[in-house]
């Protein structure tokens, strides 16, 4: 894969590349266009396949919050054309890497020396390149050791960053008006979070040492003495990325063991430490040779405050969502209605999520749930399609839901997902067990 040099870092070159990528975009509707004039039964997939080909390309020389934007949307599988998923997803854990040259001048700048004063041997070439940086494999006296380097520039350029994408996604999302600064700072400050990897190695111990008690599950120790805010150094970890193992013939045993280990880590985290690793992509879990689930990446992490865990596990229960008065109050304290709304967005917005808390929360009120079920992920892409199909919706406001709501229903959605690829059977309260 071809090197990078150097990264657009001031606000005009990276408007400037996004702006040569709206030039393409244009250029696939009008041969799109022309094509249908010929074929009127032509569909849009070309289409999708073309745009989903020249934005990729486009995110990843920028790298950063941009590509990052595109990573967290690869995960919305029923919100985004396939074409759009399959190239997004690349961002996770393939794009171009840093040249040896400037990975050397980033150890340099953060470390005050090169790579090779460092460690005993240090591999030029990166293992994995993603949106935010890149790992290198290298080590000191045999120990082996992943060391993870941020690109430059991707902390400084977070808010020109977003404010490039921001009328992309409030079309997409359909959100109006001035209330949505506020999802768009959630994203800031948590991407802001993600470039810190002082924060990083905290948080890490922090998750890490309260969830020991978890069988078959491992992380990884960071090296203090070898990081920096940009340079992170951790254990080599051996094994296959999750994307990975499940292409893989495994058992419905080992599936089960894999999604019970990932379920509990995750409702652990949510019930008992109130705070989670909000990045629930296959990049950021491996399946070890010896069947265990090991995590390795502790960026993005979600605090859960008490004011929004309270009201969004009440509508959890399913007895919550069958009781019209204590769902309307619910609903209110977590923001999905509002005293400004209109007795038409009162009603839709009421229905619409009650149909969607019914069918999200099911897995919450089983004692054993099958994400593998067909039936379950079947009623999930039927009400997606419905719903990106209603012209009614596209006329309200999609300011819908507390600014919580953005990380803790991806964290929620990318877990799901997960366990569905592991065709997982997991025992809803097994977390239980591990409280002290």
């Amino acid at each position: 894969m071809k090197t990078l040099d150097k990264i657009p870092t001031g606000k005009i070159g990276r408007a400037g590349t996004l702006v040569k990528t709206g030039v393409k975009i244009g250029g696939n509707y009008v041969k799109y266009l022309g094509k249908r004039l010929v074929n009127p039964e032509l569909t849009r997939d070309q289409l999708d396949e073309d745009n989903a080909d020249d934005i990729y390309d486009g995110l990843k020389t920028l790298k950063g919050s941009a590509l990052k934007v595109a990573q967290m949307l690869s995960m919305e599988k029923n919100i985004l054309p396939r074409a759009y998923v399959d190239k997004f997803s690349l961002s996770q854990f393939s794009v171009p890497p840093l040249s040896a040259p400037l990975v050397r001048k980033t150890f340099k700048k953060y470390l005050g020396k090169y790579p090779e004063a460092i460690f005993d041997t240090f591999e030029k070439d990166s293992i994995n390149a993603a949106s935010i940086g890149q790992v290198h494999r290298a080590s000191i006296k045999g120990k082996q050791l992943a060391v993870k380097i941020q690109y430059p520039g991707v902390a400084e350029s977070i808010s020109s960053d977003l404010a490039l994408v921001k009328p992309i996604a409030l079309k997409m999302f359909n959100i109006k008006g001035k209330d949505s600064d506020k999802y768009f700072k959630e994203v800031e400050d948590k991407l802001v979070e993600e470039t810190d990897y002082t924060l990083e190695i905290k948080q890490s111990k922090e998750i890490t040492e309260s969830c020991n008690a978890i069988p078959n599950l491992e992380f990884p120790k960071y090296y203090e003495a070898l990081s920096s805010e940009r340079i992170l150094t951790m254990d080599w970890m051996n094994g296959t990325h999750l994307s990975d193992f499940t292409k893989t013939d495994f058992s419905s045993k080992t599936g089960n063991q894999l999604g019970q280990t990932l379920w509990d880590f995750y409702m652990y985290q949510i019930h008992v430490l109130r705070k989670v690793h909000a990045d629930p992509h296959p990049g950021n879990f491996l399946v070890g040779e010896n069947g265990n689930l090991i995590a390795i990446d502790f960026g993005c992490i979600k605090e859960v405050p008490d004011e929004f865990y309270n009201p969004y596990f009440e509508l959890a229960k399913k007895e919550v969502i069958e009781d019209e008065e204590r769902l309307t109050v619910k609903m209110y304290e977590l923001e999905i209605l509002s005293s400004t709304d209109s007795t038409q967005e009162l009603i839709f917005f009421k229905e619409m999520f009650k149909e969607l808390l019914s069918l999200f929360t099911a897995p919450m009120n089983r004692e054993e749930f099958d994400f593998g079920s067909d039936e379950f992920w079947g009623n999930i892409a039927d009400l997606g399609e419905r719903y990106a199909k209603d012209t009614q919706i596209r006329k309200m406001n999609g300011n819908r839901g507390s600014k919580h709501f953005l990380y803790m229903n991806r964290t929620f959605f990318g877990l799901y997902n997960l366990l569905h690829d592991l065709k997982a059977k997991v025992i809803v309260d097994n977390y239980l067990k591990y409280l002290n």
